[in-house]
């Protein structure tokens, strides 16, 4: 898939998750962050971002997902990250940033996961 998609789902609870596709890339790593700044509105407790439809993430993507982070722990909301494509989760891996951030398996983990924070 070329070019980025992201669906926002409201889950309930103050949990709003974000499900990316495409590229996370320069090109499109400042649309992401506006449209996460957006959906954060919504996210009192928990955001959570699906990188399963993840193709490719680049440096750009993996500082705009570092300033999710940021934003997240100042405002004292949980990121939850899935689980992405065996290349996105190896670029994380490489980057060192692999246990900055926890994971679940799919969207619906993030409710029991916020359950038990």
């Amino acid at each position: 898939m070329h070019g980025f998609e992201l669906t926002v789902q409201h889950m309930g609870t103050g949990t709003v998750s974000l499900r990316l596709r495409g590229s996370l890339d320069l090109a499109y790593a400042y649309r992401f962050d506006d449209e996460v700044r957006h959906a954060e509105r919504d996210a009192s407790s928990c955001l959570v971002l699906d990188l399963r439809g993840l193709d490719f993430v680049d440096s750009a993507g993996i500082s705009r997902i570092l300033a999710v982070r940021r934003r997240a722990r100042r405002a004292g909301r949980r990121l939850l990250l899935v689980r992405g494509s065996n290349a996105v989760q190896r670029f994380l891996a490489l980057a060192a940033l692999t246990e900055h951030f926890e994971y679940v398996s799919e969207p619906g983990d993030a409710l029991r996961a916020a359950g038990r924070a």
